[in-house]
Order: structure tokens, then sequence, then C-alpha cells
């Protein structure tokens, strides 16, 4: 992959409390735009995320209306609410992470968020990312795009789909942090950026600097 020009704007596809890498590529950029014009794209984070249980990894996949190959935009793509997928995917962050170290800072707006019904998924993607902005203290704006681009221009980085459940694990540095079940299953890099508060807080800062990222 070829290496992110800090100085660079970017333009990324909005994520389901994405990778770690994701909003550490986000803290380091000063301009963002979310794609909201793109045509539905199934096998992405966009409505799945990855945690880590006692077992291994688990995926949080938030069911859709019409299934995950219909054509539409992402804007216009419906969460199936029929599925109580909130009491579950709730359940199984509380059950890995319930004793992590920061746990209980974020507790209660994260239970609050999945106790709430949103009809679109890329609302409820915008919800968590702004949420997250002020966690993780980025800086940069971010705004919306206001139609579909192909091929960027120059000084614009297209980084969508450059995270995806095939590769997220694979290729540029990954951040190094403890983890709840890091003596029994080894390390693993960029999880949800859940994993990342839960264990260690939101001090991006400090990690980078640590990593030499």
């Amino acid at each position: 992959m070829n290496t992110i020009n800090k100085f660079d704007n970017i333009i990324v596809e909005n994520q389901y409390f994405g990778c770690v890498n994701y909003y550490l590529t986000l803290y380091n950029h000063s301009d963002i735009t979310i794609e909201q014009y793109e045509s539905w794209q199934k096998m992405s984070f966009r409505n799945r995320s990855v945690i880590l249980g006692a077992n291994g990894m688990i995926n949080l996949t938030i069911p859709l209306e019409n299934g995950r190959d219909q054509k539409c935009l992402i804007k216009e793509v419906k969460i199936n609410n029929r599925e109580d997928w909130q009491k579950q995917h709730w359940r199984s962050i509380f059950s890995c992470y319930g004793n992590s170290p920061f746990f209980e800072f974020y507790r209660d707006w994260l239970e609050s968020f999945f106790q709430k019904k949103q009809d679109y998924l890329f609302d409820l993607d915008l919800e968590i990312l702004f949420w997250l902005k002020e966690r993780l203290k980025i800086r940069g704006a971010i705004r919306l795009s206001d139609k579909f681009v192909k091929v960027q221009p120059d000084g614009v980085i297209d980084l969508r789909n450059r995270w995806l459940p095939k590769n997220f694990q694979q290729g540029e540095g990954q951040l190094r942090y403890n983890q709840v079940f890091e003596e029994k299953l080894g390390f693993q890099p960029n999880l949800s950026i859940l994993d990342l508060l839960f264990n260690c807080g939101p001090d991006f800062k400090s990690y980078s600097s640590n990593n030499n990222l």
C-alpha cells in the first residue's frame, strides 16, 4: 500500500465502529471527506466491526433491509430493526470488555446508543463518527461528499475501501497496545476502535509516538 501523506486531504467511507488504523488516519489529517454518494458495497466495515473475545475475534454485523446484495446509495441503506441486533451487539461488547481498564468511561453512552433505533445505516455510522471524534480528539474538519467522484483530484487521497474484512490485519504499520486476552490469543492488530478505547483510553497522540506511527 502507498504511504499516506499526512498533509493530503482524504476521502473515506463511513464505518461502524471502524478499525484502529481508520481512526488513526482521521486523527492525522486536517481535511476529511466522508463519502455519502457511493453505491452500497457488501463485505465491508460499513455495517460490520471486529472485536476480541476470550475465544477469538467476533464479527458484529448490522442486519439490513433487502439484504447485503441491494443496489442503492449508501445513504439510502436501511437497517433491519426487526432483528434485535442492538441487544446482541451490546451483550457481546459487554462480555468481551466489561473488565477492561477503560470500559466504565464509555459504558453509559454506548448502552444508551444500543437502546435506540435508527432507520438508516449512514446516519447511525455518522453518530458514531462524531462521538468518536470528540473522544479521540480528532481535530480535522469532517464534511460529507456532495457528489460521487470516482477518480479524486490531485491532493486528495482516496482511502475508500482501504480497510476491508478480508485484509484489515495486513500491510501497513499496526498500532501496538495491551489487550485483555493477549496472553491467551496473542496480540490482534487493527480491531474495532472499541478494543483500543476499552483497553487504553483515547490518547492517540501518545500511542502514535510510542509506536513511531
